[in-house]
């Protein structure tokens, strides 16, 4: 059985635009996989970050992001996969880090609109569904069919990124931004981790253990691990494929609003550390990058989607 790794692009495209046709119609190649930024109202004015770890100023009556409309969304959904989904609602935070490396600077401000993130990272039994369903060829591990089944709750690793926007697509989500899964990490107080600024400990991130299927454990079991808003494994456990093309001067240059990445590049970016990590790469700050052709046994994905939209 060929991996799936060998399976050819066009092979791969008709497989997705299949799925993306039974699921919402037919759709362009380009719409189907491109993630594009949708226009905004310009929020309140910005204000300039000096520093990491420093809480968001406070705004005026009207310019607060957790407003009337804002609670009308659900802060946990359930998404067409089955996985639940939770709520980062609209407004700033701190993005970067001032005693990160280069790529990590200059700290600054970014504004989001509301979205929705995975609770976790997508299983091998979710993600199992998804290769039966599409009728292609499983990532290395799958073909024994003992992974999807013994090991279910376990997160899927050796995908690549083309495979984890697939399944996004046809789950109705889509990969989350670079800016989204660090919002979704650390909140909006500059944390320098997702529970606070200590560094981590075994019982809230999986780090610094040697190569091996057997040293990556079933999604949610580090609970002290949690985000501010209640996601879990975003520090340790597998790296995270994001939608955005890496670019070490990125930062110099972001939109102060709803950032989606560069237009083009060679690598895509990857967020969390892995279970193979030092504490130094688990901040969720940090910024690597991967070939999006590359399988690697220490890389996953969760899915995003766009909030509806309010009256």
């Amino acid at each position: 059985m060929l991996l799936w790794a060998r399976q050819t692009v066009p092979a791969l495209l008709i497989s997705l635009l299949s799925v993306v046709w039974i699921t919402n119609g037919p759709v362009q190649a380009d719409e189907a996989l491109l993630v594009k930024p949708k226009p905004v109202p310009a929020p309140a004015k910005l204000h300039r970050a000096s520093s990491e770890g420093k809480p968001l100023e406070k705004r005026q009556p009207g310019g607060s992001p957790k407003s009337a409309s804002v609670s009308l969304l659900q802060a946990e959904i359930i998404g067409h996969d089955g996985a639940p989904m939770v709520l980062i609602p609209a407004g700033e935070f701190i993005m970067g880090s001032d005693k990160g490396d280069d790529d990590e600077q200059p700290i600054h401000r970014v504004f989001l609109d509301s979205y929705y993130i995975d609770k976790f990272e997508v299983t091998n039994g979710r993600f199992a569904k998804f290769v039966e369903a599409i009728h292609s060829e499983p990532p290395w591990g799958f073909a024994d069919q003992e992974t999807p089944v013994v090991h279910a709750n376990r997160p899927v690793r050796w995908v690549n990124w083309m495979d984890a926007v697939g399944y996004c697509l046809w789950a109705g989500k889509r990969l989350p931004t670079e800016a989204e899964w660090e919002k979704a990490a650390r909140g909006t107080d500059g944390r320098v981790y997702p529970w606070g600024n200590d560094p981590p400990t075994p019982a809230q991130a999986v780090f610094g253990l040697k190569e091996g299927a057997e040293m990556v454990p079933s999604i949610g079991n580090r609970e002290k691990g949690q985000s501010p808003y209640g996601v879990r494994d975003l520090a340790g456990n597998l790296y995270e494929w994001t939608a955005d093309w890496y670019d070490e001067e990125y930062y110099q240059k972001i939109p102060a609003i709803n950032p989606h990445g560069p237009a083009e590049g060679t690598a895509k970016v990857q967020r969390g550390g892995s279970y193979t990590n030092t504490p130094y790469r688990l901040r969720s700050s940090f910024r690597t990058k991967g070939d999006p052709t590359e399988h690697e046994p220490n890389v996953g994905f969760r899915c995003a989607q766009d909030a509806p939209p309010l009256p």
